[in-house]
């Protein structure tokens, strides 16, 4: 029977959500800023700035459950990614994604 090692794309996914994780953090908070700045009062009023408004609240829950969607897919993905394999899947796999 062939010695399990650990699979490469468990890593791969791992390292991947960290840093896409750090990625939306930035994205969520680059669009917060000028949403919560908008809705202080002080920046704009008027007719213009309702149409605005309601585009930048649109982006901003688009922006939210992109990211969101894109967490969930790679948390899934890692879920379902065995955490060991046969020593010549864990080579198959690192060579087919280009794993070292």
């Amino acid at each position: 029977m062939s010695e399990l090692v650990p699979n490469p794309l468990c890593a791969a996914l791992e390292e991947a959500l960290r840093a896409v994780e750090t990625m939306i953090r930035e994205v969520d908070d680059d669009i917060e800023r000028p949403f919560q700045a908008f809705h202080s009062g002080g920046v704009w009023t008027g007719p213009a700035a309702v149409r605005f408004d309601t585009q930048l609240a649109h982006y901003r829950t688009r922006v939210r459950g992109s990211g969101d969607k894109i967490l969930s897919d790679l948390r899934l993905a890692l879920a379902r990614t065995p955490r060991e394999v046969t020593d010549h899947e864990a080579r198959s796999i690192a060579h087919r994604y280009g794993l070292s």
